[in-house]
């Protein structure tokens, strides 16, 4: 990947940056920042050590080698036990298929199966039904006036769509919602003591939800995915807590994956529509161009703006020479700005080939669960067009003071 050179630039010039990126003008507008840190070249060393990346194609490249791995539990039991690694819900987020690296990757992902076409279609009339009645309440709601689209479609999509799926209890719902937006803080690039706490105790909470379910649905088994992994870890493991472990991993993983990420990309999609009346009056005229302004919304902000991944070996990135159990972090928000793989990218433009997006990840992490992400989005993008008159965004809306995960904290919105 190029020569190698001695790390000249001063990590702590990118300092200011990530302190700006945590400002309430920061989170709402961070591409600015993004282009100032990639203006110091496509990889430059992060302030707390380690390296950032910028650039698409690099980016692209390390998550898809097989040499770049992700932060596992050895590699977290290896940063000692008073780092943020060895967290109780950094721990136990360790556990989960997003964290694992080959062969137990592989062996884990098949356990979990996959959002196939047949499964797409059964779950599509689900997250339709839900979608109805969802803007049905927006409707009714913005008959006052104006109404949060966040609080009363975004954040309840994901979690119906899920819940219904997974059979779990809708009285949970809420909660285990509230709990995913918890524990997201053990994820982040510098989490405070104060949020890892907070990580750590929804994550116990997520633990004790999931392993009752684990045994009460081992009494009546079903038709539903826990039922069903139930039956699949049982063949692979004989020791039965070791079984229920592994379902409960794949059941949090599930929850976490199909909540967080997916609420924030509806809450943007939405703005996106919203914010400019000539994108609701083209997907009115241009129905099909649905799929397309999704995952042009996915490029021009992707819920998750940072991935990362450690050296399984001494490596060369961009002429800096990578040690071997070094992290790189992946600043995907700004690899989507790149002028060098998109031409003006700064401009959002349904038309334009996104086929090169990372929102997804890429490689053998590719994310199991777009296939439903991109449902859920399409469906609702679809009927809102379709179903409402045009909606106006009445303000701004507030961001969470995030940088790995992004997350609009409400968008309110009125008929035009």
């Amino acid at each position: 990947m190029g020569s190698t050179t001695t790390p000249v630039t001063d990590r702590r010039a990118a300092v200011a940056l990530f302190s700006r990126l945590r400002t309430p003008q920061g989170q709402a507008d961070p591409f600015p920042l993004y282009a100032r840190l990639r203006s110091r070249g496509a990889v430059t060393p992060a302030p707390w050590g380690g390296y950032l990346v910028t650039g698409h194609d690099l980016c692209a490249g390390v998550l898809r080698c097989g040499d770049w791995l992700e932060p596992d539990r050895g590699w977290r039991a290896r940063q000692g036990s008073g780092t943020r690694w060895n967290a109780p819900s950094a721990r136990e987020i360790g556990n989960t298929l997003p964290a694992l690296n080959a062969p137990e990757h592989t062996r884990v992902r098949r356990a979990a199966g996959s959002f196939d076409r047949s499964s797409i279609q059964e779950l599509g009339r689900t997250v339709s039904g839900i979608v109805d009645g969802l803007l049905d309440t927006l409707a009714e709601r913005l008959r006052d006036g104006e109404a949060d689209f966040a609080d009363l479609v975004s954040e309840r999509l994901p979690i119906a769509t899920i819940g219904s799926w997974l059979a779990l209890p809708r009285a949970d719902w809420a909660r285990l919602r509230d709990l995913t937006h918890e524990q997201v803080f053990t994820q982040e690039l510098l989490p405070s003591a104060s949020q890892l706490a907070r990580s750590d105790a929804a994550m116990a909470e997520l633990r004790t939800y999931f392993m009752d379910l684990i045994r009460h649905r081992r009494n009546r088994l079903g038709d539903d995915p826990v039922s069903r992994w139930i039956r699949t870890w049982d063949a692979m493991e004989p020791d039965r807590e070791q079984a229920d472990e592994g379902v409960y991993f794949l059941a949090l993983f599930v929850l976490l994956a199909a909540l967080e990420t997916t609420s924030t990309l509806l809450s943007t999609m939405a703005l996106l529509l919203v914010e400019r009346p000539e994108r609701w009056d083209l997907l009115t005229a241009r129905p099909d161009l649905v799929p397309a302004f999704v995952e042009e919304t996915l490029r021009y902000d992707p819920p998750t703006h940072v991935i990362s991944r450690v050296a399984g070996k001494d490596l060369t990135l961009g002429g800096y020479e990578v040690r071997a159990d070094e992290m790189v972090h992946l600043m995907v928000g700004a690899a989507h700005r790149d002028p060098a793989r998109y031409p003006d990218p700064d401009r959002f433009d349904p038309g334009r080939d996104t086929t090169q997006h990372l929102a997804f990840s890429a490689g053998s992490h590719y994310c199991l669960g777009a296939p439903l992400a991109r449902l859920e989005a399409q469906t609702l993008l679809r009927h809102l067009v379709t179903r409402l008159p045009r909606l106006a965004l009445v303000r701004r809306p507030p961001m969470a003071p995030r940088v790995v995960f992004r997350r609009l904290l409400s968008l309110d919105v009125s008929y035009a």
